[in-house]
């Protein structure tokens, strides 16, 4: 290199890059002024914020106050309602006993409340877009490149700017946690929508359907096996994601997972990590059987 720069110009020898103190000035700058404006609307983002930390906390409440075998007994009917398969609830039975057996009930339990918060607002926020989206071709072309950032993004680079607006403690990790799982709810949901097929679609227009009732009594019921899929991928994103949040305050199984890492406790932190595995298959084979059932509903209606 330096043989080369004593032949060639400065221009060719060095990437001609902005000068640093340009730089510096222009990032003092953008965090300044993202700071004041965080500043002067503290007030109304905490006003915002408030009914997330209600339901969080009431969920957590009655997660962790309900007694066990409740809790349990809950988990499987749910499970059974969902699946129609013994096995997935004998499979759920066996591995919430031992997570309790080996002391991480409560963790769990806490655990459960910020995915089922963080997988519900990631319904509310991914199903009108991804609807909207299947409608309109240039939202879609104007979403995507947005949702491929965050899907590529790291996790870790979340947490700045939530951080910076929220602070620290569950909601801030609760907001990261659903700006990282929400992708694939709405992409899924627009996939779904899109592949309805157009020949019930005019059917359905012959029998004077509005675009509400097509989109209430055909689209999204056709669609579901779809949609399903994308809230299976939104949970499994929001369980990865717990581990990165408990940075910022999320406890649960997620906290005691950082702390072993901290202090280079191997069993914890193992032990920790296959109860977030079990809850994370016991989703997962639940939704994708439930997946299953509708789909195969959707082809003795109209297959």
């Amino acid at each position: 290199m330096a043989i080369q720069c004593t032949i060639l110009p400065n221009v060719l020898c060095n990437f001609p890059a902005i000068d640093e103190t340009l730089i510096r000035l222009a990032r003092k700058n953008i965090d300044d002024g993202f700071r004041a404006s965080v500043r002067a609307y503290g007030n109304l983002i905490d006003a915002v914020v408030q009914p997330l930390q209600w339901f969080l906390n009431y969920l957590e409440w009655a997660f962790t106050n309900t007694p066990w075998f409740i809790v349990l007994i809950v988990m499987m009917l749910v499970v059974y309602a969902a699946s129609r398969n013994l096995k997935i609830v004998a499979g759920t039975a066996i591995s919430m006993i031992l997570i309790g057996v080996f002391g991480l009930w409560t963790d769990t339990m806490v655990t459960l409340a910020m995915v089922t918060v963080c997988t519900l607002i990631a319904i509310v926020i991914g199903l009108p877009i991804g609807i909207l989206m299947a409608r309109s071709d240039r939202l879609q072309s104007i979403v995507n490149p947005t949702l491929d950032v965050m899907q590529t993004m790291p996790s870790f680079v979340y947490l700045i700017p939530v951080v910076v607006i929220f602070g620290i403690g569950k909601v801030p990790g609760l907001i990261a946690v659903v700006i990282y799982a929400v992708p694939p709810m709405i992409r899924l949901t627009n996939l779904g929508i899109r592949l309805v097929d157009k020949e019930v679609l005019e059917a359905a227009d012959a029998f004077g359907s509005s675009h509400r009732q097509k989109l209430v009594n055909v689209q999204i019921p056709l669609a579901l096996p779809t949609i399903m899929a994308g809230i299976n991928q939104t949970i499994m994103m929001s369980l990865a994601m717990v581990v990165v949040a408990s940075m910022v305050g999320v406890g649960g199984l997620g906290k005691n997972t950082l702390q072993a890492i901290n202090n280079q406790f191997f069993t914890v932190g193992f032990l920790n990590g296959f109860a977030l595995v079990a809850i994370a298959i016991i989703f997962d084979r639940t939704s994708q059987a439930y997946g299953r059932r509708l789909q195969k509903h959707s082809e003795v209606i109209h297959g």
